[in-house]
């Protein structure tokens, strides 16, 4: 190898170092865009929160209980999945004792017939054997033979004490998830009653909207201030996510007709349907649905928003490219932050009534821009099929 030679194989050394420090840089640089990005979507969110607190107090409060009913459910959730672990793990180790406890009882037994051996044969075994026998030959295998069973023995010995440590120290693991148990039940009644007081809370605030509402034209001027609020909240996230497009090698709009519904459900309110009279429309889907059952992401996306908003309750935004966005509401819980990547069928969220909805439902709805589209036109497959 000359001397011209080496700086180059030093180049080509360090040039996947050099690639690998670039893909970090990269990395870091696109979590940094994205950390700015959900910035600027919460201050919009404050500013919006702030705008509806001026407008409605009552709404603010509604907001308040239903996000900490949420937060309650999701954490008692995970309570319940802590308690199943430490539950089945209590039960492995009970195994696991019995297992010990009868290979103890196997072995204490074979160690005490030894023992009971060894004391009829006397204290003075290796005397006795020396006196006794007159064939040096015959002694040494004997005395060999004793060696080898006083080593057996004490080997015995040591598995039972070897036991008896294992046992203890698994009594103690069991001890160790018994008071876990008590803790995470314990925990789990105090979540229980918080989320039971800020249910009646809801309940409470609820009432005195519909007393708000009782009016026709007081219910109309509410749903167009949401409307509103939703459309300023659309603008505001095109604009900020206008420097970070989606592309996709198969386009959203290349599945027009064949994507799947979020959640099985009744159809309770369609698309263009009047709400409370023909000044206001259904831009969207009402799927009725058990409380709690899964809502899925219809198509390839990034969540863009998932929070409380007036009208909508608990939403999550996904966005498809090309301009396309779909809207999930009226949420029980929200599994999914802003800036997660979603595939079709990704569990984003539960069905719920937050939004001061009278029943358990899914709001679906699907925009190109500021322009809601039909729904029914775009997603016709049943879940499961």
């Amino acid at each position: 190898m000359t001397r011209a030679h080496l700086p180059i194989l030093l180049v080509l050394a360090a040039a996947p170092a050099l690639a690998w420090g670039q893909n970090d840089d990269l990395a870091q640089i696109k979590e940094q865009e994205l950390e700015e990005v959900r910035e600027r979507i919460s201050a919009l969110k404050e500013s919006m929160d702030k705008s509806a607190g001026s407008r409605d107090r009552i709404t603010s409060e509604l907001q308040e209980a239903e996000v900490e009913m949420s937060e309650k459910r999701l954490r008692l959730k995970e309570l319940q999945r802590e308690r199943d672990y430490s539950t089945k793990r209590k039960q492995e180790l009970n195994v696991e004792i019995a297992q010990r406890e009868e290979q103890l009882s196997t072995e204490s037994e074979a160690l005490a017939q030894q023992v009971r051996a060894a004391h009829m044969s006397g204290g003075q075994e290796r005397i006795k054997l020396l006196l006794n026998q007159r064939d040096p030959a015959t002694l040494g295998r004997l005395l060999r033979y004793y060696e080898y069973f006083n080593d057996f023995r004490a080997n015995n010995i040591q598995v039972v004490t070897d036991h008896l440590d294992e046992l203890s120290v698994l009594h103690s693991q069991v001890a160790a998830e018994e008071a876990r148990l008590a803790a995470l039940t314990r925990e789990r009644y105090d979540e229980l009653t918080q989320l039971n007081q800020a249910q009646e809370r809801r309940q409470e605030l609820l009432v005195t909207l519909k007393d708000r509402m009782a009016s026709e034209e007081r219910e109309i001027e509410t749903l167009a201030a949401q409307e509103k609020d939703l459309a300023r909240l659309i603008d505001e996230l095109t604009s900020i996510l206008s420097d970070y497009p989606i592309r996709s090698e198969s386009p959203f709009s290349e599945h027009k007709g064949r994507l799947t519904w979020p959640v099985a459900g009744t159809l309770i309110h369609d698309f263009g349907q009047p709400r409370v009279s023909d000044r206001l429309k259904w831009n969207g889907v009402v799927l009725a649905a058990q409380r709690g059952r899964e809502v899925r992401s219809i198509y390839h996306g990034r969540v863009v928003f998932s929070d409380w908003l007036s009208g909508l309750g608990l939403l999550v935004i996904v966005d498809h490219g090309e301009g396309y966005m779909t809207l999930y509401g009226y949420n029980e819980t929200t599994l999914k932050s802003a800036g997660d990547w979603v595939a079709p069928g990704d569990v984003i969220a539960t069905v719920g009534d937050s939004g001061g909805q009278s029943r358990a439902a899914l709001y679906f709805e699907l925009r190109r821009g500021k322009q809601p589209l039909n729904p029914r036109h775009w997603v016709t497959r049943r879940p499961g099929n």
